[in-house]
């Protein structure tokens, strides 16, 4: 639908969306209202539990592991134990707990708004009952998910961080250790941070909030009546409608975030004190922050560069001298052009969220793990580990690694700039989403591209490696597994070695996100019921049910426990079932 033309039919458009955009919003805040307080008292209760209930365990674990961590000193471990960590284990429950009450009923509210305006997009067929059913059961299903992955990562990921803590090794075998005759200045710098950035921060943020609230709404209506940006699509009209009501609580939300932030800038003043080993330079880090934040809303602004603070030197290596107190930084291109509509309308970023990535991810998992349990690399007593507390990691790592090995080399074999994923669009540094899971993951798996690009593997090493990938995890099974023959060199075998450890690292920690749990405990599922099909043995209906692991009590006192890998997780529910055809060979 083309936008209209002319100041006349603009303004008609505008005076026919106007009830139609107040209609749904109604809709939307009378189901949100209703569902508000469940979605709340649901989310608040199951986070509460499992926050509660694990407490005692991470008290106990953080403790163990920060005493039996390698990488740290004797004299930092004594200065985390009685300093920090009695602050940090007392004020995580009543942190979760507000959370989860704030999130609950954030997302009771809203969620059921956003489905509303949702349900009139285009491809669906009867729009009214959408409008009305969107948004309620989704969001109460949604809501039990939502306890379901904080449990994984409280259980799952935190073991796994802290069993990394405590099992590897300081770097170039020196640990890290403090000096307590710099404690007291780092405190001090610390502390008059904190207490200086939280009031000038908040002040500056409440003095620069009505000029962004105005200029956006100015952004906004300009857009809605020239049907520019996000109302240049009759689809994101409502959106973008929505946006407009919103934007008031957008700019509070920068307000908090930005009180929120300074507290972490100004305990940076600490860290700069004890680096230079001097008060001053963290006095000087103080004043100097408020001039970095200054001068970064005022990009994020677009309003005069520069800032009234003066940024004196708090570091004795930084450039000029005579930078301090100006605007050293110069301005973006990016603020001073501001890039067309059009041209980026015709750049667009890739619309793939990390939740999206990890469940395409393991939908590809499974379909290489069907093939995989046909050659026989992935057994039934690989799947029963998986299922239980001991864990797999040729499942949890290996088979989401192996997958990753197989884009990588798809994109080097197709002399691709950025990763083929499997729909073959693909994922550069240029249009990958703003996200920060692509900031961590993206650039080592373009380094990894370009390693085998150069490797220039041969369809032999190709399988070897991805076989090694599958299996190195567990020496035991990679010992007894015949994966092919090597290549000769023995130069080439470290690095097809080294590459198959840091890809299986990198899904490790890929293993920690939310929802990844939830995936795997799927997927594992799945490949349960195509084992069992091959085998001719029970059918879905008759497959074992999944088992949940030993309670973290248990795990926590078992001997097993200090040297337990952590299994990790893969799929999605309604779409992995739209999977099931795929018959094993």
């Amino acid at each position: 639908m083309e936008p209209p033309v002319g100041f006349l039919a603009t303004l008609w458009n505008f005076i026919c969306f106007l009830p139609y955009f107040l209609g749904l919003l109604l809709l939307g805040i009378i189901k949100g209202a209703i569902f508000c307080p469940l979605i709340c008292l649901i989310i608040t209760i199951g986070n509460s539990a499992v926050i509660l209930g694990l407490w005692p365990a991470h008290c106990a674990w953080t403790y163990y592991c920060i005493v039996r961590a390698n990488k740290l000193g004797p004299i930092l471990k004594l200065v985390l134990c009685i300093c920090v960590l009695p602050a940090l284990l007392l004020l995580w429950p009543l942190v979760g707990i507000a959370g989860s009450v704030i999130g609950g009923a954030a997302y009771g509210f809203l969620s059921p708004i956003f489905a509303t305006f949702d349900a009139v997009g285009e491809g669906k067929s009867n729009t009214f009952s959408h409008c009305v059913y969107d948004g309620t059961w989704s969001t109460v299903k949604g809501s039990f998910t939502t306890v379901r992955d904080v449990r994984d990562v409280l259980f799952h990921s935190y073991f796994s961080i802290m069993d990394d803590l405590r099992e590897k090794g300081p770097p170039d075998g020196k640990y890290y250790e403090i000096r307590l005759i710099l404690l007291h200045k780092a405190l001090i710098a610390g502390v008059l941070g904190v207490i200086v950035d939280v009031l000038m921060i908040s002040l500056i943020a409440l003095y620069k909030s009505p000029y962004m609230l105005f200029k956006g709404w100015h952004r906004l209506f300009h857009d809605l009546i020239g049907r520019e940006g996000p109302f240049l699509e009759t689809i994101c009209v409502p959106f973008a409608g929505l946006a407009i009501l919103l934007w008031p609580l957008a700019v509070g939300g920068s307000v908090l975030g930005s009180a929120a932030a300074s507290i972490f800038l100004g305990a940076y003043a600490g860290i700069i004190a004890y680096q230079e080993s001097s008060l001053r330079f963290g006095l000087n880090y103080i004043i100097a922050s408020l001039s970095i934040y200054d001068e970064y809303s005022n990009d994020v602004l677009d309003m005069r560069e520069g800032s009234c603070f003066p940024r004196p030197r708090y570091q004795r290596n930084m450039d000029d001298p005579s930078l301090a107190g100006s605007y050293a930084t110069s301005k973006p291109g990016s603020f001073k052009n501001p890039p067309s509509r059009t041209s980026s309308l015709n750049g667009q970023m890739i619309d793939l969220s990390p939740l999206d990535m990890l469940h395409n991810l393991f939908q590809e998992s499974l379909l290489r793990g069907e093939t995989l349990i046909s050659k026989g690399l992935i057994t039934s007593k690989d799947i029963e580990e998986a299922k239980s507390a001991k864990g797999s990691t040729v499942i949890s790592t290996g088979l989401p690694a192996h997958c990753l090995l197989q884009a990588l080399i798809r994109s080097a074999n197709a002399n691709s700039q950025g990763i083929l994923l499997a729909d073959n669009r693909e994922l550069t540094s240029t249009n990958r989403p703003k996200d920060t899971f692509y900031d961590w993951f993206l650039n080592p798996f373009l380094i990894m591209k370009d390693q085998i690009k150069a490797e220039n593997l041969s369809e032999a090493e190709e399988d070897y490696l991805g076989k090694l990938v599958l299996l190195c995890g567990d020496p035991a099974r990679l010992k007894e597994t015949n994966i092919g023959t090597p290549p000769e060199s023995e130069r080439r075998q470290a690095e097809l070695g080294a590459l198959a450890r840091r890809l299986q690292g990198i899904t490790k920690s890929m293993s920690r996100y939310p929802t990844f749990r939830r995936h795997f405990e799927d997927l594992v599922k799945n490949l349960s019921e195509d084992l069992a099909k091959k085998n001719g043995g029970s059918t879905r209906n008759g497959s074992q049910p999944f088992q949940r692991s030993q309670s973290a009590f248990a795990r926590m006192f078992s001997q097993k426990s200090f040297k337990r890998k952590t299994s990790n997780n893969a799929s999605d529910d309604q779409e992995s079932e739209n999977m099931r055809d795929v018959e094993i060979a």
